[in-house]
């Protein structure tokens, strides 16, 4: 009996050091703020003017770059791709758009419509239309009270992570997820629909859609509405003459090193801080990447993909399991959704910092769904933002001159999302235990 109450008195302690942090927070936000800024801040309509407030700083930093026509970080390479088309004997050498799958030229080609000195400014504009839908989800109907913390979480995370999302492409994937994981519960046909299409234009929403199609009921009527998504879009591509190059994003990273920001990246940047064995941080210019080298880097560039296959099958089987136990099929599939793109981050070679807004609809609709169950993750990713943050747009550059400060700061921010990755495991596998004690009759 002692040794089986000692999982229960760990969870219970663990229970306990979290509420104190969180009421610690709380009395902070007291003494600082007043009542009525905090009464505020609950009202639906104050949520919008957050959102006012940090798209129009964002639409000023983008006009800083737009009014002299130029563009602002990986918007130069879609606006290049814009002007010189798709087609890949046309490159010349240059980085093929087929890395992207093929719905991306969507949004790509869209930004150049008011010509290309506007570029930024209708990519900037389409991204912030994406984020008011994704809003207007997240805080209506029966979320219009329940949506305001998360919508708030939303606004603070973006004004660390802006920088990315208004500048890549995950800033056009990740409010169609948000409003997907929202509407999955009620709508999973729907919610597959929208992931599905989001898949075909950066691969990461397959994360989300994979554990919803698990625990879903309606699970035949889900992978139907992927195949017809797909059917379309292969047809739409043979029309246009693409076909060949359908799939060519599955095959363009296999050749890339361990770029520096890669969770498993961690060791040869601080092997290139003390110089040991020739390791060193430097660019890998036929990519546009920053990767690092050493002792040992090439094998685990190697060995990085099937590793990732691996983590996605084992968070798949685990999910498997825990439905089978009988876990509530919702938090499921919130949690497998974090379980998935969370492997998604921490086993991928590549790493960028815009890889974490692959985390944030996910834990935004698990904010709504149960504030108290997700302040865990959503305080871990906000401090994954925060050190992101400071990674790119701010510090960068001594980053790659491999400054150990920085290197510190990284390494912060990939153990962070070593313990969301445990975070989700955990709360999965405690999902289905908590499930089959529940229908195993007493005594």
């Amino acid at each position: 009996m002692a040794a089986s109450s000692l999982p229960c008195t760990a969870l219970a302690r663990r229970t306990k050091i979290s509420a104190r942090f969180f009421d610690r927070l709380e009395r902070i936000r007291s003494t600082v703020l007043p009542p009525a800024v905090i009464a505020w801040f609950a009202r639906p309509t104050s949520v919008w003017w957050g959102f006012a407030a940090v798209h129009l700083y964002f639409m000023a930093w983008m006009a800083s770059f737009f009014l002299n026509g130029d563009t602002f970080s990986d918007t130069e390479q879609y606006r290049q791709w814009a002007i010189e088309g798709y087609n890949p004997a046309d490159l010349d050498g240059k980085i093929s758009p087929w890395v992207y799958p093929v719905l991306a030229q969507i949004p790509i080609f869209a930004a150049n419509i008011a010509g290309p000195e506007l570029y930024l400014l209708v990519w900037t504009l389409l991204i912030t239309a994406l984020n008011a839908a994704g809003l207007l989800v997240l805080t209506r109907g029966k979320r219009r009270a329940s949506g305001i913390a998360p919508a708030w979480f939303w606004l603070f995370f973006t004004v660390f992570m802006g920088y990315l999302s208004f500048a890549r492409v995950e800033g056009i994937t990740g409010p169609i997820v948000l409003i997907a994981v929202i509407l999955a519960a009620e709508r999973p046909v729907m919610a597959a629909t929208l992931l599905s299409i989001a898949t075909w234009i950066k691969v990461w929403p397959a994360a989300v859609l994979v554990p919803i199609v698990i625990a879903s009921r309606k699970r035949v009527q889900m992978v139907l509405a992927g195949a017809a998504v797909t059917a379309v879009v292969a047809a739409g591509t043979w029309l246009s003459g693409g076909l060949p190059h359908i799939l060519d994003f599955l095959t363009n990273q296999g050749e890339r090193g361990m770029q520096l920001e890669a969770t498993f990246s961690t060791p040869w940047v601080w092997l290139s801080v003390f110089n040991v064995g020739g390791s060193e941080i430097a660019d890998n210019l036929a990519i546009n990447s920053t990767e690092v080298y050493g002792p040992g880097a090439s094998v685990a560039a190697l060995l990085m993909q099937p590793l990732l296959v691996l983590a996605a099958a084992g968070g798949a089987a685990l999910l498997v399991w825990a439905l089978r136990k009988g876990a509530e099929r919702e938090e499921l599939f919130l949690e497998g959704a974090l379980l998935m793109t969370t492997s998604f981050v921490v086993f991928n070679k590549v790493g960028s910092p815009q890889f974490i807004i692959w985390l944030a609809p996910v834990v935004i609709a698990g904010l709504t769904h149960d504030w108290q169950r997700w302040k865990v993750p959503a305080a871990l990713l906000m401090g994954i933002a925060v050190t992101t943050f400071i990674i790119y747009p701010l510090f960068y550059t001594p980053l790659i001159h491999a400054n150990p400060i920085m290197a510190a700061v990284l390494t912060a921010r990939n153990v962070l999302l070593v313990v969301l990755l445990w975070w989700s495991v955990k709360r999965t596998v405690e999902l289905g235990r908590r499930a089959s004690r529940t229908v195993q009759p007493a005594g």
